[in-house]
């Protein structure tokens, strides 16, 4: 293809070149082609890439269509159930309640029903009128001051620096609206988090926001932020389920000045958070660094995020507790199966437990401590319907934090670039041109209707199981398609049956 390329890329220019020169118009074609010819012979020489190398010019459609794959994928291959992380259908179920317009479907379901991974609630027919009032849950143990009346459903981890200051602002005033909190991410706070709306502070393993030079934690600094108003909890984060075992990642295109500031680290570089905290290396460590957090916010409700992975060391944690008599507010739980702007897909696709069993280990452990009832369990990682809330609770979970439900209510639309700096909606992205496509007034309603159509749903989930409150929702209001294959293969006759005995 090299030669061919040279050979008839001249006869084609000596044609339009001489044309071009007797009829004395249309100079512009020989010029385009001879700026492609010459474009072609750099390629053929070049060393980077094999494919422009053997195919001169033609081997650009390979990168443009690698470039717009996602949205290939997505608009033209992909059915309703198809799509990964999130298939079309939860997305599109997102956007309507965000909307506040009818979340109806026609015609029936398109999930396999009879598979073994259908999962579904049982319906009483001595179902109840779902309640209007939305549910919420007190956070706050014994050492706790300023215990924290929340809602069941809450917006997760994201930083600044992730997502854009409108996205930022769009999701705190939407959190306001709908009386529900909205936590920070390890990025620190941000003036666009101080719009009303009640926050969850996350210190994560590089204290952004209360660091001093060397990274160290500064209580000054903490104490200072941990005592404004809007901050109603305070979150540790010891790993998330992305990437547990790996520091946060902000790509230095995204570290703006302004962004660099509120971390206190140099900007235009990018940030590499350590793997673990400086502050405490064990157990015991941990529980009296929630103890110090907690005192120095004036007893507010103070927890940690993790993901499992290593049980034991959570048993170890739950040892300490009894033995130091210091006990977190809350736990969140993340689940292997969350979601992060940037993490290697080592790390993604095969690193920590995912949510179900981790929700179900941590709750039978803290039972089996004797420490499950001073303290709250938040579950994290694709909790984005009504019906992943009901599970976490039936699971053990007393509440809820979802991220990326809470940025398809922003307008995200799934385009996997939230690394690249070019979010095509401005939601996780930097980009000032990109970021004055997105309206914060606009997403605020957003922000705060999918929360309430979403947990409004969860009502009449609950209603329509029997059950009249939370505390009722358990595992038995659950059934799973691998119960109905198991069935089919009892009833069934079993046709090869002799061929096993011969």
């Amino acid at each position: 293809m090299r030669n061919k390329f040279i050979f008839w890329g001249i006869v084609l220019l000596i044609v339009t070149w001489t044309t071009a020169l007797l009829i004395k118009a249309h100079y512009w074609i020989p010029i385009l082609l001879t700026f492609l010819y010459i474009l072609g012979i750099y390629n053929t020489y070049q060393t980077k890439h094999a494919i422009l190398r053997n195919f001169p010019v033609l081997g650009y459609f390979r990168y443009i269509f690698e470039e717009i794959s996602p949205e290939i994928q997505q608009y033209f291959i992909e059915r309703e159930t198809d799509g990964k992380p999130f298939p079309r259908h939860q997305r599109s179920a997102a956007y309507r309640r965000s909307k506040n317009v009818g979340d109806t479907v026609p015609f029936g379901t398109q999930l396999e029903i009879n598979h073994r991974k259908y999962e579904g609630i049982k319906h009483s027919i001595y179902a109840k009128h779902p309640k209007e009032e939305l549910p919420r849950v007190t956070i706050g143990g014994q050492d706790c001051k300023q215990p924290y009346n929340a809602s069941l459903f809450n917006i997760s981890a994201m930083s600044f620096g992730a997502l854009s200051d409108r996205a930022q602002q769009a999701l705190n005033r939407g959190a306001k609206k709908g009386n529900f909190y909205h936590n920070t991410g390890e990025g620190g706070i941000s003036p666009h988090h101080l719009e009303g709306g009640d926050l969850c502070w996350q210190i994560g393993t590089g204290y952004f926001g209360c660091r001093d030079d060397e990274g160290n934690f500064n209580p000054e600094l903490f104490t200072k932020y941990a005592n404004l108003e809007n901050v109603k909890m305070i979150e540790i984060k010891l790993s998330q389920g992305a990437k547990p075992g790996h520091g946060g990642v902000l790509p230095g295109v995204k570290n703006t000045p302004e962004i660099a500031k509120i971390r206190h680290v140099k900007p235009g570089i990018t940030i590499l958070s350590p793997p673990s905290h400086s502050a405490f290396s064990n157990a015991e460590g941990l529980l009296k660094f929630v103890q110090q957090l907690r005192d120095l916010s004036g007893g507010k409700p103070t927890g940690f995020k993790l993901c499992i992975g290593d049980t034991q060391e959570f048993e170890d944690i739950c040892e300490q507790m009894n033995i130091l008599n210091i006990f977190p507010d809350f736990i969140t739980v993340d689940g292997a199966e969350g979601g992060t702007g940037a993490a290697p897909p080592e790390f993604s696709d095969g690193v920590g437990m995912p949510l179900e069993p981790a929700l179900i280990f941590v709750n039978r452990t803290l039972i089996n401590y004797e420490v499950r009832d001073k303290l709250r369990i938040i579950a994290s990682g694709k909790v984005l319907t009504s019906l992943d809330i009901l599970r976490a609770v039936a699971m053990g979970a007393d509440l809820c934090n979802n991220a990326r439900g809470f940025m398809f209510s922003l307008g995200c639309i799934q385009a996997l670039r939230c690394n690249t700096n070019t979010c095509p909606t401005g939601v996780a992205t930097q980009d000032k041109m990109l970021i004055k496509g997105l309206d914060t007034n606009d997403k605020t309603e957003r922000v705060y209707q999918f929360h309430k159509n979403t947990l409004h749903t969860c009502n009449e989930l609950i209603a329509a199981a029997g059950r009249e409150t939370y505390d009722q929702v358990d595992a038995s209001m659950f059934m799973r398609g691998d119960e109905f294959e198991h069935l089919s293969d009892t009833y069934f006759p079993d046709i090869l049956e002799n061929v096993r005995k011969r």
